[in-house]
């Protein structure tokens, strides 16, 4: 009997880089888990929402992974991403860091976000993406939303980031093998 692999796209933000500090520590807890497969998109080759939404349709497409076995974590523009991937195409889960919704300039600002299990966390003092019109779209969407006292890139709260994603993978359904050193 094959084991079934479940799939975890990290989308990061429009300045970072899939080397990020954030990605790179979401990833590293996702490959403690058994049978996942962490995909950490590049897109610092274009700015654009709708282009880094493409690439990550085309990563999803590429690894050849089922809606129902992927799950979405992204940051800033990268939980844009994430949250209108979900809108798409319902997936298993969705994390979102400091997401850009609500925000102009992005092709549908408010995504219906369609994932088993969702988790938002955001920053009070975040300065690039305001803390209100996500509470908002999580009110409208019955989304959870954990609110912790720190700016934009959630800097003061990676411990509590990854806590939490460490939390929400076990919550899908996932089993950890590694999670000792988290």
């Amino acid at each position: 009997m094959k084991t079934k692999t479940t799939h975890v796209f990290l989308s990061h933000g429009l300045e970072s880089g899939p080397g990020g500090t954030k990605i790179q520590a979401l990833k590293a807890l996702a490959e403690a888990f058994d049978n996942v497969q962490a995909h950490a998109i590049d897109h610092r080759s274009s700015k654009d929402p709708a282009v880094r939404l493409a690439q990550m349709n085309d990563a999803i497409s590429a690894s050849g992974a089922a809606p129902e076995d992927i799950i979405l974590a992204g940051s800033s523009m990268g939980g844009w991403v994430c949250a209108q991937t979900s809108a798409q195409t319902p997936v298993l889960g969705c994390f979102l860091l400091a997401p850009a919704l609500a925000l102009s300039g992005y092709p549908q600002s408010s995504p219906r976000i369609q994932a088993q299990h969702v988790q938002i966390i955001h920053g009070w003092d975040d300065d690039v993406v305001p803390v209100m019109p996500v509470i908002e779209l999580a009110q409208q969407q019955a989304l959870p939303v954990l609110l912790v006292p720190d700016g934009h890139r959630l800097a003061k709260s990676l411990h509590r980031v990854t806590e939490a994603f460490g939390a929400f993978l076990s919550g899908t359904g996932l089993n950890s093998t590694g999670l000792e050193k988290y």
